[in-house]
């Protein structure tokens, strides 16, 4: 039996659902994209100033093209991972601007060798399922940085990838690097290697960046994320209910414009919504109303019949410390038992802005204890305890019994040296904690002899594409550098 946890009854989700798409109908959206406010004019929507009206006959008509689920592939072609179902698999969340570098203590600006060292890093990390473009990298144009941390991502960790972009001319360039990769135009729409988020701006609006990006991914069968984000009592109602109402209302007409584009195209329910804190004008990510948010936004989405994300499992805390932890590993555990496909968070502080890589590590053993839970309790024999009695009894403990070097190693999860549980560490693991023991490991890790993933062929055309694209922005290709 595996756990799970709802929040919303079936008539209340039945109800935001039904109040979503009146607001479709009477208040529409703002697409600021031409051609998708055409093609959706040509299907049957209204225009009324300058917002399109967006009828129910359209929306059922996109939930029924779009797919349940759909597979994503690893840089090998190899390893396949489906999204959907009850599937969950947690990804570094995306886009920070700043690391904190534990040999100084503070954060900075990432710089390229972040970039990598995160990749590789994520390589070794057994419970991260996907990579991110985690990071924003501070030595390159500003306009060059999503396609650059793609072109990182790709050359140092197979695992696929959750990405996105926030220049509109990016995308091509994104979507040639996948294409290499994966042997071609067909062979990527045959074995998807990335998940290309698409935010819409609350309230109710499309901006021609993300409406054109949601229009290429859908034409290249690169699977997109919806990353819907009305904050509570700001850009979107107080009410937890309100809020989720109007983030199933964005998210809908980001469903049409995608699927209008490209029916049976693979899309993402998902988002990144949060509270306001009133008090310091902040929009806490760890917040529990911010995850009860997003947990009633998945159970929307998968009534939809579509896959499901969040951006959960990470903190608002400027470090890796108690409220760091504490935030993390519950938004964790709420999103598995919840059944979010796609969780984003690991790594993550200070409002969704800095990464760090002892964190990515401490995530990394909180998530192995999620995958434990969510495995919950199996019946191994029968009978279950009646026949160990005799040799318990008589012994007095079952250590070295056979019953117990069988099962223990299914039974229990045992986490990373991170985590520390021996009864006598010794004065300098007492003094030193977690997150220095992480520390140590993200250098044991990155340490390790690397072995390249892509081949030299590849490399050599990653190389003339990105040298092409700095020369376009008058400025040179930086030398890659690792830990």
């Amino acid at each position: 039996m595996t756990p799970s946890l709802r929040l919303l009854s079936p008539t209340t989700v039945g109800d935001v659902i039904d109040e979503a798409q009146t607001i479709l109908e009477t208040w529409g959206v703002w697409i600021e994209h031409e051609q998708a406010r055409a093609m959706l004019l040509e299907k049957g929507a209204k225009l009324k100033e300058n917002r399109v009206l967006i009828p129910r006959t359209l929306v059922d008509a996109a939930l029924e093209s779009a797919p349940s689920e759909f597979s994503l592939w690893d840089v090998t072609g190899a390893q396949e991972y489906v999204v959907g179902g009850d599937q969950f698999r947690f990804v570094p969340g995306s886009a920070a601007l700043e690391i904190w570098d534990d040999q100084k203590g503070k954060s900075r600006r990432a710089i390229t060798r972040d970039l990598v060292d995160l990749a590789r890093l994520v390589e070794k990390l057994e419970y991260l399922s996907f990579q991110s473009t985690s990071l924003i990298s501070s030595d390159v144009p500003e306009e060059l940085a999503d396609r650059y941390r793609l072109y990182l991502a790709l050359q140092f960790c197979r695992k696929p990838v959750v990405t996105g972009t926030f220049q509109e001319d990016a995308f091509p360039c994104m979507q040639m690097l996948l294409e290499i990769v994966r042997g071609g135009v067909r062979e990527l729409k045959d074995k998807p290697l990335a998940i290309f988020d698409c935010c819409p701006s609350a309230p109710l609006n499309w901006s021609r960046l993300t409406t054109d990006a949601l229009i290429r991914s859908s034409a290249a069968g690169i699977p997109a994320e919806l990353i819907s984000m009305p904050l509570a009592g700001a850009t979107g109602p107080v009410t937890l209910l309100g809020s989720i109402t109007q983030h199933c209302a964005e998210s809908l007409a980001g469903v049409v414009i995608h699927q209008t584009a490209k029916s049976g195209a693979p899309i993402v329910y998902g988002g990144s919504p949060s509270i306001m804190d009133m008090r310091h004008g902040t929009t806490p990510m760890g917040a529990v109303e911010t995850q009860m948010i997003d947990m009633a936004n998945a159970q929307i989405g998968k009534v939809l019949g579509l896959p499901t994300h969040a951006y959960m499992g990470l903190s608002d805390a400027p470090w890796p410390d108690y409220q760091a932890g504490a935030e993390s590993t519950m938004g964790a555990a709420l999103a598995a038992l919840s059944g979010i496909n796609v969780i984003s968070g690991p790594g993550m502080l200070k409002f969704e802005s800095r990464q760090s890589l002892a964190k990515l590590v401490l995530d990394n053993d909180s998530v192995g204890t999620v995958h434990r839970l969510l495995r919950g309790i199996e019946t191994r024999e029968q009978p279950m305890a009646l026949d160990l009695m005799e040799p318990l009894l008589s012994k007095g403990h079952l250590l070295n019994s056979g019953h117990t070097r069988k099962w223990f190693r299914e039974e229990f999860y045992f986490p990373g040296p991170s985590v520390e549980r021996r009864t006598d560490p010794g004065e300098e693991s007492d003094a030193r904690g977690a997150h220095a023991r992480a520390s140590d490991r993200v250098k044991k890790l990155l340490a390790e002899p690397r072995h390249p993933i892509l081949e030299p062929r590849m490399q050599a055309e990653f190389r003339k594409i990105m040298e092409r694209e700095f020369s376009r922005h008058g400025a040179s290709l930086p030398p890659i550098k690792e830990s």
